[in-house]
């Protein structure tokens, strides 16, 4: 058997390091760094597969084959793999070995590692800006998104090694203030306040907004003046005006702690609109100071010839973040920095958010998990920033982790029946209820406070299993039935494979999960093995999410663990079967429950021992 000791964690980063090793050998000052070795996508190629010699060949100048023949002379993988397969004008195809496999497996169950090796000195330290729901207004179903792939990505990075602080920038400034204090002070009603304070507050923002919109019947321009001077006075500092603004968002809060403790979401700071309101000023001056913002009918922008004076270094249109296509000509769209009534906006705000964070925590990358249908504003924020402090973003990557919209059957936005977009709260609940109603019928002799329980588990984990299974940019058509299912690439099918898995460990050992002392593998059956391989993927995909910032491919790596799980499970017995066998597939079942256990909490979705 091969040593534990002499393997890497991760197999295939073994045999990429020794890959590079021969390639060096074989070609001197070859470049590595794009020589990479993964998991095949069909199995019939082998397990593992390189496809990249074919590019350095162009490179080298070298036949593609011909290299990959002279660097498989000097690769030694023989204690890991079968004889390496040179395929079509280049491919390389590993197939390992059935000892190598289990000497991995051997140190995961003594707890040396879980498939994974974690960042430590290449740790890097991430700024995550998800969620970021509106002061005084409900959740609502779109927040699901932002919320769950970003807590995902966080606890994704986390698990891999990486310094994470999240932020959860509220929508708590702006003109709707101005609309709400007038709302607060002439329309308020307490009882309705006491009763529902989030629905309250937005049915005083219809009323006003509805007097405050010059293009609806209802318009009133004093309504609409007066309520733009409640905004001034709040601004300005009035102390009462203040002291209502605080009460909405301590109102507000209330909401978001109730549904974020129902997730399972928390945040390291909630720095919301408000926090950057002192120094947006500075933000335009230095704009104007430097030449990146001019003024413009009262209002101040940045413009492209603010950005790119000489217009020999401008970006080719369709790669200018400030030019739109009108009528099929490139116009200018300025970045509106300053507004002509004084007030400022989101791409000022967001400038001096990217400010703070950049002087408070340093970090190496800031993400953005906000819809696709923000990428316009990212696009110009990301490119004033790097005119405006080339010094930071040369440090610091921004990123926009767009995505895409929960739809209907009708293939809309979905809507509630009259027509509104659907209370993030209420989504929750109709979760857990149509859960309880199917572990009522499966289970109806467990006991309700029991029942409930496991409804809420399954109910939730459905929820976020179903938008996180998507690509991230991808549009879904929302569907209750299908999210519930107990067969599919569902969440309830995945934490049912794993209710099993740990039930056979309880029944094997006598205990829960724990660390296997001593183990010996042996994977002679087709089922074991491809469990055992599939395991060995377990921290390529944990990389994948966090290099692409898409938890779907969590979500498909821990369905496809939990099918093989099942067709180990019907195929090999476990606690019947005669020693060393019993011990080996015992350790295949805890190592499977650790990985789905895992692998389900990184997508903020809990498991629970019955189902």
């Amino acid at each position: 058997m091969v040593s534990a000791q002499k393997v890497n964690a991760v197999l295939h980063l073994e045999l990429e390091k020794r890959l590079h090793a021969a390639l060096l050998t074989s070609h001197p000052g070859s470049n590595i760094n794009a020589v990479r070795v993964m998991p095949a996508p069909d199995t019939k190629f082998g397990d593992y597969q390189c496809n990249a010699l074919m590019t350095l060949a162009r490179v080298l100048g070298v036949a593609p084959r011909q290299l990959a023949t002279e660097v498989v002379a000097q690769l030694n993988v023989s204690d890991l793999c079968e004889p390496v397969e040179i395929a079509g004008p280049g491919f390389l195809n590993f197939r390992l070995k059935p000892d190598a496999i289990a000497a991995v497996l051997a140190a995961a169950a003594r707890g040396e590692h879980l498939f994974f090796v974690p960042a430590g000195a290449t740790a890097r330290t991430y700024v995550v800006d998800f969620s970021s729901p509106n002061v005084a207004k409900p959740m609502h179903v779109g927040h699901i998104r932002s919320t769950g792939i970003g807590d995902s990505l966080v606890k994704v990075l986390r698990r891999l090694g990486h310094r994470v602080i999240t932020d959860n920038h509220l929508g708590d400034w702006g003109t709707q203030f101005g609309m709400l204090l007038l709302g607060w002070k002439t329309r308020l009603d307490p009882k309705a306040l006491a009763a529902d304070p989030i629905a309250e507050l937005e049915r005083l923002y219809k009323e006003v907004n509805a007097l405050c919109d010059d293009s609806k019947p209802t318009f009133d321009p004093a309504i609409r003046d007066t309520a733009k001077n409640e905004l001034v006075k709040l601004q300005a500092g009035d102390e009462e005006n203040l002291g209502i603004w605080g009460e909405m968002q301590r109102l507000s809060q209330l909401q978001f702690d109730s549904v974020y403790g129902r997730l399972g979401v928390g945040f390291d700071y909630t720095l919301g609109e408000s926090f950057y309101n002192p120094w947006l000023q500075g933000v335009v001056d230095e704009l104007v100071a430097r030449g990146l913002a001019r003024s413009s009918k009262d209002a101040v922008a940045v413009f492209a010839d603010t950005l790119w004076p000489d217009t020999a270094n401008r970006p080719a249109p369709k790669d200018n973040a400030f030019l739109v296509q009108k009528d099929g000509e490139w116009v200018d769209q300025p970045a509106l920095i300053k507004k002509s009534d004084g007030g400022f906006n989101y791409m000022t705000t967001d400038l001096a958010t990217i400010a703070h964070r950049v002087r408070e925590w340093q970090p190496d990358e800031i993400i953005y998990v906000v819809d696709d249908r923000q990428a316009a504003h990212f696009r110009q924020l990301f490119t004033i920033a790097a005119h405006w402090h080339p010094d930071w973003t040369a440090r610091t990557r921004l990123t926009h982790v767009g995505f895409g919209k929960i739809c209907g059957a009708d293939k809309k936005p979905l809507k509630t029946r009259d027509g509104n977009t659907p209370k993030l709260a209420a989504l929750l609940d109709e979760a857990e209820d149509r859960a309880l109603q199917l572990v009522t019928e499966k289970r109806p002799e467990l006991p309700e406070a029991r029942r409930k329980e496991i409804a809420r588990v399954v109910g939730l984990g459905a929820l976020k299993y179903q938008d996180l299974l998507p690509h991230r940019t991808s549009d879904y058509v929302f569907n209750w039935d299908k999210m519930l299912a107990l067969t599919g690439n569902t969440a309830p099918y995945v934490q049912y494979q794993f209710t099993r898995a740990a039930k056979v460990v309880r029944d094997g050992r006598g205990q829960d999960l724990g660390r296997i002392s001593s183990p010996k593998v042996v994977l002679a059956e087709d089922q074991e093995l491809a469990l055992a391989k599939l395991l060995l993927n377990y921290g390529h995909t944990l990389n994948r999410v966090a290099e692409d910032y898409c938890p779907n491919f969590l979500c498909n790596y821990v369905y496809e663990l939990a099918s093989a799980y099942s067709r180990f499970y019907d195929n090999c017995p476990v606690l019947k079967a005669e020693e060393p066998t019993r011990a080996s597939r015992l350790l295949l079942c805890e190592l499977t429950a650790k990985v789905l256990q895992e692998g389900l909490a990184l997508l903020g979705i809990e498991t629970i021992d019955e189902m």
